[in-house]
């Protein structure tokens, strides 16, 4: 196999940021899962994604929502993205979707004042009436880095600051 070009770094948020993912959760809870988090890692050096792991025990019936704060930034070069999906297994099984169906990780989220914390908004949506059960430090989405292009006549000169429809303000 060849040598691959090696384009980002992930690292944990600070526990403070990590923290704002959370309303109704004890503060030594919300420590504890922080102090568990996990980077996420390929399974196989054929893997392209990287898997992402739950900071907490997460159950999901038919229908339901979460929102999961990974604790989880990334820096990149420029010109990539880190692109978001479900565990193929968890989609094929479950149907678990992320919301936005994929999500996207541009370089410049890594600079914003949340510390680029990435989120994920998934829901189990199920039509056989199957819980999801993802045990805290399991896989439950996968990132992939991609190279992409602009058009030649591009001059974008604005910055980022912030998240979910930040660059539409």
């Amino acid at each position: 196999m060849s040598e691959f070009k090696r384009v980002g770094k992930f690292e944990k948020v600070s526990l403070n940021q990590f923290k704002t993912g959370f309303d109704n959760e004890s503060s030594d809870s919300v420590e504890s899962y922080y102090n568990s988090i996990k980077l996420p890692a390929r399974a196989t050096r054929g893997s392209a994604g990287y898997d992402f792991y739950a900071p907490f025990d997460i159950k999901l019936a038919p229908g339901e929502t979460i929102k999961v704060p990974t604790g989880i930034r990334v820096s990149m070069e420029e010109n990539y993205v880190l692109k978001l999906y479900p565990r193929s297994g968890l989609g094929f099984k479950y149907r678990l979707q992320l919301n936005n169906t994929v999500g996207i990780i541009d370089a410049d989220y890594y600079y914003s004042d949340n510390e680029g914390h990435i989120f994920a908004k998934i829901t189990n949506d199920s039509n056989e009436g199957k819980t999801v059960e993802i045990k805290a430090g399991t896989g439950f989405m996968q990132g992939i880095f991609v190279e992409y292009g602009i058009t030649f006549d591009d001059d974008v000169k604005s910055i980022r600051n912030g998240g979910f429809g930040s660059t539409t303000k």
